[in-house]
């Protein structure tokens, strides 16, 4: 099984991509998961001796979900703690991250715009999330496909993704 993980800070669109991509990717082949679907509760990790399992845990349900399908897994996981910390399921032959990259301003108005429930309530509830799109901005290199999703629509980012994913699938 291939893992394309679909990386980015929150605002990045993620989840929009994840219900982009269910729609245009064949079912029998690809399984899109968002890390928010699996069932696991990041709480119930955080601030414990195991909050790097929360990751392993969900990888492992989202393969298990899977099946023999090829696995796109849409998570904000950073990918040097990813290599560095984590535990993949046997069934994974390789990962491939993707990263969505809008500029600072996009993160910044997106975020702001999301109910306060979601938990951006204030510019420095926001600054963390910058700053890790920062991160992926200064690495880009490390990555085979980073995308400026800024001015581009759904359906095309979806598309470039799409592309990329089948192109990888055939190697």
């Amino acid at each position: 099984m291939r893992l394309f993980m679909i990386s980015g800070a929150c605002g990045s669109g993620k989840s929009t991509m994840k219900d982009a991509l269910t729609e245009i990717m064949d079912p029998a082949r690809y399984a899109c998961i968002d890390i928010d679907e699996v069932g696991f509760n990041w709480w119930d990790y955080a601030g414990t001796d195991h909050e790097s399992k929360y990751h392993d845990d969900c990888i492992a349900e989202a393969v298990k979900r899977a099946g023999d399908r090829d696995l796109i897994f849409v998570s904000c996981t950073n990918p040097q703690d990813f290599i560095g910390n984590h535990v993949l399921p046997d069934a994974v032959d390789s990962t491939v991250f993707i990263i969505l990259n809008p500029t600072d301003e996009a993160i910044w108005a997106r975020l702001r715009a999301r109910p306060a429930e979601r938990g951006f309530t204030s510019d420095d509830k926001i600054e963390p999330h910058v700053g890790y799109n920062q991160w992926f901005r200064r690495n880009c290199g490390k990555f085979p496909l980073v995308i400026d999703n800024t001015d581009q629509t759904v359906d095309e980012t979806a598309g470039l993704i799409a592309a990329f994913i089948r192109k990888m699938s055939e190697l």
